[in-house]
């Protein structure tokens, strides 16, 4: 039963608080990819390669990975309020630090800082949103939480270019910490209190691995992500020097990447409804082909627009569909889950863009955007794999006396 792991509040469901929560995931987005519509302006003046400048994604993973990791034995012994609280925090001293940081040293710090606060927070978000409201509501709670993420990805990268053109890259960084102010303010005044809740194996997440749908699943997640940010961390300076477009063009484009996301978060709703496995196995082909494309059409505006509304449009909506399957794979277990598939997607981006960085030092744009397309590839080859394991599982749950070998 999901109760054992996240139990049914009493009382009103806390939408404020579920709103306060999606306040606080826009912000924490926001803050982690701000680097990428600011990668040339960040590396001119830090003196540093635009590769190095991608690092500071990298940072972020790493160290959100390493939190996602232990947040579990933690939130056993805080109350989840002050947790949350204190994760929101570290978000605006992060921010502040990153702004004001003198050399790449510091600004690298700032960054491990905002990893410690989104592994933390995406770790509990969904076991935390489900403690807010009833069971049949959880569905819509998780929507409204996953909400400010598509939000940020649909402004964080337009407006971080638009504001470093006006105000220079520190200012825009700034503008981050205001909104993580108040959504603290929010989280402190809306969350209830809720208790820490110690569960026996809470501590490993690892042991969900050894069935083999969620091992599959989990490494198909960690590729997706990978080839997604090998190229999405490197779209400016792409743009600027294959592509040549002005700021205020870039800034344009990285809307319309925005927009088309928040649309696909959207539609993806009746694509998983249809088939979940299917949709999760198309959408990694898309991106690879639309990759494939930049590469070709790269030097042409209009064609170029054109596939980055694609790239927005699956790419946003992927970790919907994600998240349904974790819903759907581990029903007990959302908070070990939750944990472990934060920690893989932190791995998975960090990973994509220390590679990508790399690879684009050394190799230009078109080895980075064609191991992208690879490695998107891979990730749905291992969907398809995940999705038989699914099914031999659910034939030898039903049927165990005919099922009992695989074949």
């Amino acid at each position: 039963m999901t109760s054992t792991s996240s139990p049914e509040p009493q009382g009103k469901p806390a939408w404020g608080a579920v709103l306060a929560m999606s306040l606080a995931a826009f912000a924490l987005v926001a803050s982690e990819f701000m680097p990428v519509s600011l990668l040339t302006p960040v590396a001119a003046d830090l003196q540093i390669t635009e590769g190095q400048a991608g690092q500071g994604i990298a940072v972020s993973g790493a160290f959100a990975l390493v939190t996602s990791l232990f947040i579990a034995s933690i939130a056993a012994r805080i109350e989840r309020k002050w947790l949350l609280s204190a994760l929101t925090l570290l978000m605006i001293i992060s921010g502040t630090v990153a702004a004001l940081a003198p050399c790449y040293l510091v600004f690298m710090v700032g960054r491990a800082l905002i990893g410690v606060a989104i592994g933390g927070f995406w770790s509990l978000s969904a076991a935390t949103a489900m403690r807010l409201v009833p069971e049949d509501k959880v569905p819509r709670a998780l929507a409204i939480v996953n909400g400010g993420n598509a939000l940020a990805t649909v402004v964080a990268a337009p407006l971080g270019s638009f504001l470093g053109a006006i105000i220079g890259w520190r200012g825009a960084f700034c503008c981050i910490v205001p909104v993580a102010v108040l959504a603290l303010a929010w989280l402190l005044f809306s969350l209830p209190s809720m208790p820490s809740q110690a569960k026996r194996g809470a501590g490993n997440p690892f042991k969900l691995m050894t069935r083999a749908p969620v091992a599959l699943g989990m490494l198909a997640v960690s590729t997706f992500f990978m080839g997604q940010f090998m190229l999405f961390t490197y779209l400016r300076p792409f743009l600027e020097s294959v592509t040549q477009v002005d700021v205020s063009l870039l800034s344009l484009m990285l809307l319309t990447i925005g927009l088309a996301g928040l649309l696909g978060t959207f539609l993806i709703g009746a694509f998983l409804k249809k088939g979940l496995y299917p949709t999760l196995i198309v959408i990694p082909l898309l991106m690879a082909a639309i990759a494939l494309g930049l590469v070709g059409f790269g030097s042409s505006a209009p064609v170029t627009a054109l596939l980055l509304g694609l790239w927005g449009l699956v790419a946003t909506a992927a970790p919907v569909g994600w998240w349904t399957w974790l819903a759907r794979t581990l029903p007990e277990n959302a908070e070990a889950g939750g944990g472990l598939m934060v920690a893989i997607v932190q791995l998975a981006i960090a990973s994509g863009a220390t590679v990508g960085g790399v690879l684009f030092d050394v190799s230009g744009y078109r080895a980075t955007f064609e191991t992208s397309a690879a490695v998107l590839v891979v990730a749905a080859v291992l969907t398809v794999l995940a999705a038989r394991a699914t099914d031999r599982q659910s034939a030898q749950t039903s049927a165990p006396t005919s099922y009992g070998t695989t074949g």
